[in-house]
């Protein structure tokens, strides 16, 4: 996984991972910590990865950039695709560039896969991908993929979301070409420096109360005007980039299908599922994960454990 050499560097060193549900509030203690402990942002988010996809993904601003160096946003175009295994590749290379020069790395991200693919180390499975099968697998509808999934190998269907059709295709091309499970498939070496996850959260109602603002706030910002942009570019509406949240609900107003109500008011709602699936990567329950409640902690507590893990 990495040189011999970089290992005496960094076995001292730790890498911070901040994780939790979409809108909980991520991107702005990430950024205090980073200011304010020599740090830097390595991104864990499967949307943010797509250049020209701002507004729907919240990637951080260029100002928020412009306060500690980010790394692994704007990585590929919106019709280019990142395996895990590069993201992964990518992640341990802006790590450990970053202890190369003494800062701290936050991870910070609501992807779980990608959480996970870090901080556990997972071999991932290095499958070519099958296009003739994908072309089949394309043809049969999300609900029969994710059953044939859910028989196959259940302990990955529970990470893929119901609609995330690309990630079944992918699961069930790796079970096919190997003949066994992916979950099974996917073993664990951790990197060889200590991890503290840092978990954040808040009760539902005013997490709820800040997916409808943040949605609000990007339909003012232009994110209406962002999506035909994209098509204005090429970008065809079945991308498995515009098929993220926000892009497929208003994709459905700018196709003329939907009202441009109609589409906030359905966004909101799969976000709000979205948040119910993050569950399934980040419980309150994981002894590993050190949780502050928003509602109840606020950034000083946050900075006083940073601090005190770094003594």
């Amino acid at each position: 996984m990495r040189l011999e050499n970089q290992k005496s560097k960094i076995k001292n060193q730790k890498l911070f991972a901040i994780v939790g549900p979409t809108a909980v509030g991520k991107t702005d203690i990430a950024l205090k910590l980073a200011s304010e402990f020599d740090g830097e942002i390595v991104s864990a988010d499967s949307r943010t990865i797509y250049r020209g996809m701002d507004l729907a993904t919240a990637k951080p601003t260029r100002a928020e950039r412009a306060l500690v160096p980010h790394h692994l946003l704007d990585v590929v175009e919106p019709d280019q695709e990142l395996t895990l295994a590069e993201y992964q590749k990518r992640a341990y290379a802006a790590l450990d560039d970053i202890f190369a020069r003494a800062k701290i790395p936050f991870l910070v991200g609501g992807t779980g896969l990608y959480v996970r693919a870090v901080v556990e180390g997972y071999n991932i499975p290095r499958v070519p991908p099958n296009l003739a099968q994908r072309a089949v697998l394309e043809k049969i509808p999300a609900p029969e993929l994710y059953a044939r999934l859910q028989t196959l190998d259940p302990e990955i269907a529970a990470t893929i979301l119901p609609n995330n059709t690309r990630r079944m295709i992918r699961a069930l091309e790796v079970i096919d070409a190997t003949g066994e499970k992916m979950s099974a498939l996917q073993t664990r070496h951790p990197p060889p420096y200590p991890i503290v996850q840092i978990g954040l959260s808040l009760p539902r109602p005013l997490l709820y109360a800040r997916v409808d603002a943040r949605i609000d706030k990007m339909i003012q910002d232009g994110l209406v005007d962002e999506v035909r942009a994209l098509v204005a570019r090429g970008y065809a509406f079945d991308l498995p980039s515009m098929t993220g949240l926000g892009y497929r609900e208003i994709g459905a107003f700018v196709r003329g299908e939907i009202s441009l109500d109609q589409a906030m008011t359905l966004l909101k709602s799969n976000t709000r599922k979205f948040i119910r699936h993050q569950a399934n990567w980040f419980r309150p329950g994981d002894a590993r994960i050190c949780w502050f409640d928003l509602s109840l902690s606020g950034y000083d507590e946050i900075r006083k454990f940073v601090a005190s893990e770094l003594d």
